[in-house]
């Protein structure tokens, strides 16, 4: 429940109570005094008391301003006849001041407090038999505190209920925000997820078919070359599941455990010349430098990657891995005397796999602020470069 509703219903209660007591003094005061009226009093008293309670009892006072009216001008009667008869009705003004103000509109609930001061210090004129300042100062303090405590109280009321719509509003947008945060994390780490399965199992696999391709054509004429094959796709098995084994666990590539980017291409090279019959080479330029994981298995998974498409698709007899040291840089670059390609009729990514590799590789490079380029044309090969800005590797003192 709303605090500010809480505190409401806390401050209406004490008014009704209030009305209550007042009406049970005047009751008590007019006969203890023994005024020759008291029972009149004492009957007035208990009609303005239902009269009031009316009110509160009936939701349809608290929802309709109309009802409300005339809810006010039934007890404003009958506070009047208490007044004639008795001056402790006097009293009743001032709680009567804040139920009008809080259930009228602010101009409707002025005048009403004003017709009600002016009944006030008119019925206590009746009994005192002329006017003093008193008697109008009191009434008339009574309603300007009043309107001043009530307009003040609805201020606050306003501005803690916009303050509350506020923080509503804030709380929904920081909820909202989290989980635009949580379904751009779930994106980025299904997209990661898709690269590393696409350059490594997903190739392996490709390159496993083909092994045992050629070792069914092998079949059953040259065994010891089926043989052969299938002893290089068992090993293409044993990799990938060793890649299988890293990436669920999210270590470093086999390849790069206890060596260098270098000795993985060169090593890169030599098996895909083993496997597939392909002249594969690796040169290094430049000196090299420490580079930090991602930048190593970006640039190894790019030319694993690159390597697995010529093998399927380019029908190269010769490529060449060039990985270099530049001065705030490093690159590797791709080149094969493939057939080549138009790069503008690769087709998007889908859900067979088809041209999902270079859109993967270009994603690596560009999520380290690198830069990828490629060019093929129809029957002169493929060249592709991919570019890192050289990591600042800290060193321990």
């Amino acid at each position: 429940m709303n605090t500010s509703t809480t505190a409401t219903k806390v401050l209406a209660w004490c008014l009704h109570l209030l009305v209550i007591g007042l009406l049970a003094l005047t009751v008590v005061r007019a006969v203890a005094g023994d005024a020759p009226d008291a029972g009149a009093v004492a009957t007035v008293s208990v009609v303005l008391a239902l009269t009031y309670a009316a009110g509160p009892l009936l939701p349809v006072v608290a929802r309709s301003t109309r009802a409300a009216a005339l809810w006010l001008v039934a007890v404003g009667v009958v506070w009047l006849v208490l007044m004639s008869l008795s001056a402790e009705g006097l009293w009743l003004a001032f709680p009567l001041y804040f139920v009008q103000l809080h259930l009228l509109p602010r101009r409707y609930g002025l005048v009403a407090v004003a017709v009600t001061a002016i009944g006030a210090v008119a019925g206590f004129a009746l009994h005192q038999d002329t006017v003093t300042p008193a008697a109008v100062i009191g009434p008339t303090l009574g309603a300007a505190v009043a309107v001043a405590v009530v307009w003040g109280y609805q201020t606050l009321y306003r501005e803690s209920d916009q303050r509350r719509m506020l923080i509503d509003e804030l709380t929904a947008t920081r909820a909202d925000l989290a989980a635009a945060q949580h379904r751009a994390g779930v994106l980025q780490e299904r997209e990661r997820l898709a690269r590393e399965i696409h350059d490594t199992l997903a190739q392996g696999l490709s390159s496993i078919q083909l092994l045992l391709r050629a070792a069914e054509r092998a079949l059953p004429d040259r065994t010891d070359a089926a043989a052969d094959l299938v002893v290089q796709a068992r090993t293409a098995a044993v990799d990938n599941l060793a890649e299988a084994r890293r990436f669920v666990a999210a270590l470093t590539p086999p390849a790069l455990e206890g060596t260098t980017l270098a000795d993985a291409l060169d090593r890169l090279c030599t098996t895909t010349s083993a496997r597939h019959g392909l002249d594969a080479r690796f040169d290094l330029t430049g000196t090299p430098v420490p580079l930090t994981t991602a930048h190593e298995v970006a640039l190894l998974r790019v030319a694993q990657s690159a390597l697995a498409n010529t093998v399927s698709h380019a029908d190269a007899t010769t490529v060449k891995i060039t990985l270099s040291f530049l001065d705030d840089q490093v690159a590797v670059d791709i080149v094969d005397d493939g057939r080549g390609f138009d790069p503008a009729s690769v087709r998007p990514p889908g859900p067979d796999g088809d041209g999902f590799g270079l859109a993967a590789m270009r994603a690596r490079i560009l999520d380290l602020r690198g830069t990828f380029t490629l060019e093929s044309e129809p029957g002169t090969g493929t060249a592709l470069a991919a570019r890192l800005p050289l990591p600042t590797i800290e060193v321990d003192p």
